[in-house]
C-alpha cells in the first residue's frame, strides 16, 4: 500500500512543487479544507512520508491574525442535497440569513454547500466548503467574515 502511495506521489510532482486541487484530491487531500496544522499530526499515525506532500496541499492556519472581512457572500447549495445537509437547510430556512444584507443564497444543481466570498469590486476572493458545519457555525462565520454592508446615514441616524 505504501509503495503505491509513494509511487503516486513521485509521479504527480516533486517535493516543493505546487499541487493543484485535483492532484491533492488524487492523493486523498481536500485542498479546500486542509489546514497545515493537520499535516503536523501525520507522524502520530506513522504517515510521516505523506507530510511533505500534505504541506503542498494545505492552507496556513490563521491563528492570531486578524480575520479578513468581505463585502459580499454567496451561499451555494443544491436543494436536492438538503437531506444530506440538514443543518445547512435549517440555516437557509431560518430567519438567520435575513441578518446579513450582503448574503445571497444561490441554488446550484448537484453542488455540495459552499460559501463564496467577494471583495467590494465583486471579485471572488475565497471559497469555503461548509458541508460539515452546523447552523451556528455558518452564522458565526458570516458574522466574523462579512462586512456590515454600506452604512447609510439615514438607516443609522448618523450625520
Amino acid at each position: 500500500m505504501y509503495r503505491i502511495i509513494i509511487g503516486l506521489l513521485s509521479v504527480l510532482a516533486p517535493i516543493g512543487a505546487e499541487f493543484s486541487s485535483e492532484d491533492c484530491w488524487t492523493l486523498g487531500f481536500n485542498k479546500a479544507n486542509l489546514l497545515c496544522s493537520s499535516c503536523e499530526q501525520l507522524p502520530r499515525f506513522n504517515l510521516e512520508m505523506l507530510k511533505d506532500h500534505c504541506k503542498e496541499c494545505c492552507s496556513p492556519d490563521e491563528k492570531g491574525q486578524e480575520e479578513k472581512r468581505y463585502a459580499k457572500a454567496v451561499l451555494e447549495v443544491c436543494t436536492c442535497k438538503f437531506g444530506a445537509y440538514p443543518q445547512i437547510q435549517a440555516f437557509i430556512k431560518s430567519d438567520r440569513p435575513a441578518k446579513f444584507q450582503n448574503l445571497q443564497i444561490k441554488y446550484v444543481r448537484g453542488l455540495d454547500p459552499i460559501i463564496k466570498l467577494y471583495d467590494k469590486d465583486g471579485h471572488l476572493q475565497e471559497t469555503v466548503a461548509i458541508e460539515k458545519w452546523n447552523t451556528d457555525s455558518v452564522d458565526e462565520f458570516l458574522q466574523t467574515h462579512l462586512d456590515d454592508g454600506d452604512l447609510d446615514y439615514l438607516k443609522t441616524n448618523q450625520i
